[in-house]
């Protein structure tokens, strides 16, 4: 069963700035494949603070317009009030999977947190379900984030329409 407002997701990693705003953009384009644009509304964040106010990392921008997805906005930190604000809290690895469990401050504000790539069915079954960071690495790790971020947006998809919510 659908629900009468928009879902709100809430993509997060460390600084919010390769990422997250990744994941964003690309499962922005997937709703609008789908025709789902209305139902759900997508945002990103990161648990550091350090970078908010800039935008996506220029590597991040330009292997997402490589692909024609344009990547936007300002960096921004997670916040008390996204718990509550947002559906799902999607964690792009392990880490911050970790520190969004550790700031949701009860079971039922945990249950709204989910790791991307467990999502993925494919990357569950080769363990591996961290989107890895791109920051310190060469130029085709942007790359492989805008194909692993691919597939768990699918997988994201997925389970909001088991979820009932698309």
């Amino acid at each position: 069963m659908t629900t009468d407002r928009p879902v709100r997701v809430l993509m997060v990693c460390l600084g919010n700035i390769c990422r997250s705003p990744t994941a964003e953009a690309v499962m922005v384009g997937l709703l609008e494949e789908e025709g789902l644009a209305d139902r759900v509304e997508v945002a990103s964040a990161g648990t550091g603070s350090w970078h908010v106010g800039n935008p996506p990392d220029e590597r991040s921008a330009a292997a997402a317009l490589r692909r024609g997805i344009s990547l936007r906005g300002a960096a921004q930190q997670v916040r008390d009030a996204d718990f509550a604000d947002y559906d799902l809290l999607v964690a792009m690895d392990a880490s911050n999977h970790a520190d969004l469990l550790r700031l949701a401050g009860d079971d039922e504000l945990r249950g709204k947190v989910v790791l991307l790539r467990a999502l993925d069915p494919d990357a569950v079954a080769a363990g591996d379900t961290d989107v890895p960071d791109p920051y310190y690495g060469g130029p085709n790790g942007f790359d492989t984030v805008l194909d692993v971020v691919e597939s768990g947006c699918r997988g994201l998809l997925a389970e909001l329409r088991a979820r009932g919510l698309v």
